[in-house]
Formats: C-alpha cells, sequence, structure tokens
C-alpha cells in the first residue's frame, strides 16, 4: 500500500472496528448459528454501499486482525500450537459440510 491509500483507509478504521464490535456483539450465541452468515452479509453490504470496496478492505482487515488474536488467545489458554487450533476448526468445518 501506498501513503494515500494507508491514510484513506485508516481514516475509515475507527467507524468499521465500531461497526465490526457491534456485528460480533450480535453474532455471538445466535440462534440458529446459520443466520450468522446472513447477519454479517447485511453488514458487508452496508460497508459496502457506504465505504466501497475500501470499505470492505477495512472491514477483513479488522476481523483477521481480531480471529487471529483470538487464535492465538485459545492456542496459549488450551496449551496448543497456533496450527493445532486451525486444524480443530478446519476439521469442524469439514465436518460440518459432510452433514449437508
Amino acid at each position: 500500500m501506498d501513503d494515500e491509500e494507508d491514510m484513506r483507509l485508516a481514516g475509515m478504521t475507527p467507524e468499521i472496528s465500531r461497526r465490526t464490535l457491534t456485528m460480533l456483539r450480535g453474532l455471538a450465541g445466535l440462534e440458529p448459528p446459520e443466520q450468522v452468515p446472513e447477519e454479517a452479509m447485511v453488514v458487508a453490504d452496508t460497508v459496502l454501499a457506504e465505504h466501497g470496496t475500501d470499505g470492505l478492505r477495512v472491514l477483513v482487515m479488522t476481523l483477521a486482525a481480531w480471529a487471529t488474536a483470538q487464535i492465538e488467545n485459545v492456542a496459549e489458554l488450551s496449551g496448543r500450537s497456533h496450527e493445532a487450533v486451525l486444524d480443530a476448526m478446519e476439521l469442524a468445518c469439514l465436518e460440518a459440510n459432510a452433514e449437508d
């Protein structure tokens, strides 16, 4: 990224970070869990409409940073490696897809 792009993205980061946290508060514990992707898509569509693709990029960067931090926390608390935590997540996805 160049300096102009950095500044443009940095300008929208606080607002999109707040939206991301609000979204996660609404998604955590949502039942049925199948609604999670639908609700997340509503947020993504809103960010896209209001901020364009730069907004979506910030949303993805924010989610990636937070997800990575939480994977590291789970790994540390459980005494497993990052890779073991990710393997467990991948296995859960494979099992969920096998049920379809």
